[in-house]
Order: structure tokens, then C-alpha cells, then sequence
């Protein structure tokens, strides 16, 4: 049904999962039942945001009752042991964050919109400022996503991660020389690197090495299939 990175650290694990192509993960409730009994919570447990290839936030705490309704964010944070939160992705990159003191988690959705405004660096704040998260505590998971060999973009995506803070160092590790203008994007290695430069231990963040659109028929890609293309989720439940 799912395939999943083990999300552990110092032997306290964190229920999660990385979904595969085998759900297609739209209206079927089929498909979320399974994944919501995977995380060991009701399927209206399971909670998601509305997704705009931003920053935003959205935080869910223990012992307050849920939005009725979807926020519009690309991150979701949670020390609430009784939900599971999560991001859906095709070719973005899924992050699921754990804390191993608090026990708070985080999901976060970062595409190049995403980590070209530092949506790593913003969650592992937001696991700081609302549940006292330290970033040497933290434990963080990217889940398939498109690869450097299939990441081609233009001129305008460098010059957004330059807008967004990214030095020449920075510039030279996530973007290779492709066809003419055109560049290929290391979308994973961005995002690990943000996860370190907010004060992650490397050993601690963990990447699927597996590219969607090369690996499309046992992911979604909207690379590959476009808007016929499935989503995947990756979602996460905080230790109790």
C-alpha cells in the first residue's frame, strides 16, 4: 500500500508514511481510510492544507480542536498525538520533520517555489517558536521527488533562490549547466542543505535518493503524466 523511510532517532520513532503510484490519493476515501489506518488515526484525523507553493503555517496543538476547514498553507506543524499531518506531493518534495524531546512533527511542502523561499528553514523556526523544538534534536525525512537528472529549469528559478536569500556557494551545489540556458535543479540537496544550515545534524536528515519522474511508474510525476498525474503523501503523527 505505502512505502516509507524509517523517521527514527535515538529510539523513539515517529509513525509516518511516504506513499507510492499505487494510490492515486484524490476524491476514492478508500485510499485515505487506508492511509489514515496505516497512521493508527481516524481518516477525519488525518489533516492536510491547502497548498499554494508558499511558506505559509499552519499549527495544529494538542487539546485544541481541529480547523474545520483546510488552511491555506504549505507547512503543517503538530504536537497533538491524537492527528496525523501531512503534504501531498508530484514532483515537489515531501520533508517530515520529528522531534525526539518534545515529540512535536512537522510536513512540508517544498517544490522550487518552496525552497527557493527557505520553506525548510521556515518549519525548523516554527518547530522552535511554537513547541521549543532545538534543531539538534530534530530528525528530517525528503521523500522522493524530482532529481537533478530530471530537474530542468530556466534563468527565473535561480534568480528566485537568489531572491530568496541563496549565495553564490549555494547558487553553485543546487544548479548544474543543462541545454543551452536551461539548468538542472538539485531540489533534494537544496532542501538538505537548508535542514543543515538551520542546525540539523546531517547524519539526521535522511533523502530517498529516488527520482518521481524517472521512477514515474512507481510514482506520481506531474513531470511525467502532467495533469493526469496522482498525488502522493507524506504524513507524520506525533509521538505521545
Amino acid at each position: 500500500m505505502a512505502w516509507g523511510l524509517a523517521l527514527t532517532s535515538a529510539g523513539l520513532p515517529a509513525r509516518h508514511v511516504f506513499t507510492a503510484g499505487d494510490l492515486q490519493l484524490r476524491e476514492d476515501e478508500r485510499e485515505w481510510r487506508q492511509v489514515a489506518s496505516f497512521l493508527d488515526v481516524p481518516v477525519e484525523r488525518l489533516l492536510l492544507i491547502r497548498q499554494v507553493h508558499g511558506t505559509s503555517v499552519a499549527i495544529v496543538r494538542r487539546g485544541r480542536p481541529s480547523a474545520s476547514e483546510r488552511p491555506e498553507a504549505d507547512i503543517i506543524l503538530s504536537d497533538d498525538p491524537e492527528v496525523a499531518v501531512g503534504v501531498r506531493v508530484a514532483d515537489c518534495a515531501p520533508i517530515l520533520i520529528a522531534d525526539e524531546r518534545t515529540g512535536a512533527v512537522g510536513a512540508v511542502h517544498a517544490g522550487w517555489r518552496g525552497a527557493a523561499a527557505r520553506a525548510a528553514d521556515v518549519a525548523v523556526r516554527g518547530m522552535r517558536d511554537e513547541f521549543g523544538g532545538r534543531p539538534e534534536d530534530l530528525v528530517a525525512a525528503i521523500g522522493p521527488c524530482l532529481g537533478q537528472c530530471c530537474g530542468e529549469v530556466g534563468p527565473d528559478v535561480v534568480e528566485a533562490f537568489r531572491a530568496g536569500g541563496a549565495n553564490d556557494d549555494e547558487i553553485g551545489r543546487w544548479f548544474a549547466a543543462g541545454m543551452g540556458d536551461r539548468l538542472q535543479l538539485d531540489l533534494a540537496g537544496a532542501n538538505r542543505d537548508q535542514l543543515i544550515a538551520s542546525g540539523l545534524r546531517p547524519e539526521r536528515v535522511l533523502l530517498s535518493g529516488l527520482c518521481t519522474r524517472t521512477w514515474h511508474q512507481r510514482f506520481h510525476s506531474y513531470r511525467a503524466a502532467g495533469t493526469q498525474a496522482g498525488r502522493m503523501l507524506a504524513a507524520v503523527r506525533p509521538l505521545a
